[in-house]
């Protein structure tokens, strides 16, 4: 699995307005509704917002990955946001966060949902990559990095 066949430019918010932590999750949440066939975003965004609320995604480095598991999700999707300002998640290293992922996969799919998570995580360990992703000005732009990115994961 590569995580550009789970995103794509229209599932990415730069910038994404972030007034705050939920503002900024659920409207990650409505660029997955407009764009994939997810039949229930209500049952989405509760299961993202019960994660969340359980315990945080604010994984540091300025990154969460909140992640949720509903019916009506028929496969995995992901979508990600620039911060239009850093949000406070409570994150592991105390400071705000200005990206975040999300992920949506159905309930009966842990494999690609863990593959993803962690997809996620070796992507993001590069220090460049992220400072260069928070810098990013639109949406192909970042999609385009995470390409060229994992293209060059794959040939080391």
């Amino acid at each position: 699995m590569k995580l550009s066949e789970i995103v794509q430019p229209d599932r990415i918010a730069v910038p994404l307005p972030s007034p705050d932590k939920q503002t900024a999750v659920f409207g990650l949440a409505d660029l997955l509704l407009k764009h994939t066939e997810i039949t229930d975003g209500d049952a989405l965004k509760q299961a993202i917002w019960a994660r969340e609320t359980t315990r945080t995604t604010g994984i540091g480095h300025g990154i969460a990955i909140p992640h949720g598991k509903c019916a009506g999700v028929g496969r995995l999707y992901m979508a990600i946001g620039r911060c239009e300002t850093p949000v406070d998640f409570a994150s592991i290293d105390g400071k705000p966060v200005e990206l975040i992922i999300l992920l949506a996969s159905p309930v009966d799919q842990t494999g690609p949902h863990i593959q993803a998570l962690a997809k996620v995580s070796r992507l993001l360990t590069d220090a460049d990559f992220r400072d260069r992703v928070k810098a990013v000005e639109t949406p192909t732009d970042l999609y385009d990095m995470i390409v060229a990115q994992e293209t060059a994961q794959a040939a080391v």
